[in-house]
């Protein structure tokens, strides 16, 4: 029973490897580690998602990868590519990056379009679609309308960053969000 708290919790917990310079060596640690604990997920960089989805053949253990990462500034064409082919290679989570110029734009249209290129390219095959909006570059006006252009478009979560950007979740952002998305997202 003592353990039960503690696999709930690595059942929730994507495992990340994100840095450029990650070698071959680090990500299958990063699977062994995964399988190991019962993590949710490995996120990994599109390239390593062969090589995951083969580490984790017959794991609880899924893997997830990035599109449009991490600026976010691809087009919807390329990002719903990018999710198809990581799928294909065994991706069943994807992780998009929020086109943030085009929010501060105030174009929720183009918003809207690209999560929904990337939620059309991935729902059809059970993958999960989460939104990244770099919440450091954004006042709280516009991480409510992410969070609806998000829901609006289908997308299964929405997260605060990439690691990338100025800064990292903090919990008034994950309450801003959970208020702005409710409980079904």
């Amino acid at each position: 029973m003592a353990d039960t708290p503690r696999v709930e919790i690595a059942a929730a917990i994507d495992h990340t490897l994100l840095k450029p310079d990650a070698t071959r060596a680090q990500i299958e640690t990063l699977c062994r580690e995964a399988r190991e604990h019962g993590f949710a997920s490995v996120c990994v960089n599109p390239t390593w998602v062969a090589l995951s989805a083969r580490a984790l053949a017959g794991a609880r253990s899924r893997v997830c990868t990035v599109v449009g990462f991490p600026l976010g500034a691809t087009t919807p064409e390329v990002k719903a590519f990018e999710a198809q082919r990581a799928i294909a290679d065994g991706a069943a989570e994807v992780d998009m990056v929020l086109n943030v110029g085009a929010l501060k734009s105030g174009d929720d249209a183009a918003v809207q379009r690209d999560i929904a290129a990337v939620v059309a390219a991935s729902h059809p095959w059970g993958a999960i679609v989460k939104v990244i909006l770099e919440t450091g570059l954004l006042t709280d006006e516009e991480k409510r309308r992410a969070c609806a252009l998000a829901q609006a478009a289908g997308a299964d979560f929405v997260k605060t960053s990439t690691g990338f950007g100025p800064g990292g979740a903090t919990t008034a952002d994950v309450e801003l969000m959970r208020r702005a998305v409710g409980p079904t997202l």
